[in-house]
């Protein structure tokens, strides 16, 4: 349809067509950009010692072998649901924020992933 012919409603439907266009575009890069340092910076996050008070709270232990009840034989940080790394080495956690915990390590706050 010539842009003369146009009525002003279809004018202001085409505006309104490109600046949401834009800004889901904008937004989406503004998720990715938010998310993306948080990986690269997952290998520089400070390993969970074992006298971090959260730590204590949750019981962690870096060796799911020798952690107590409650835990149960298969539960590990690599298969739970807070645990955001790789499967083995050391990965965040999102119950220790800004510290990597042990793949093979266990806190009370597991939970097994989906």
């Amino acid at each position: 349809m010539n842009k003369d012919k146009m009525s002003s409603g279809q004018q202001m439907d085409g505006g309104r067509r490109r600046f949401f266009a834009t800004a889901g575009g904008a937004l989406g890069v503004a998720v990715l950009a938010n998310a993306l340092p948080s990986i690269a910076r997952a290998d520089d996050l400070p390993h969970l010692t074992l006298d971090d008070p959260t730590a204590k709270a949750l019981n962690y232990t870096e060796d799911n072998s020798k952690a107590g009840a409650p835990h149960q034989a298969g539960q590990e940080c690599s298969n739970c649901n807070f645990y955001q790394g790789a499967a083995a080495g050391y990965g965040p956690c999102q119950l220790f924020a800004g510290k990597a915990v042990n793949a093979k390590g266990w806190c009370s706050g597991y939970a097994k992933k989906a």
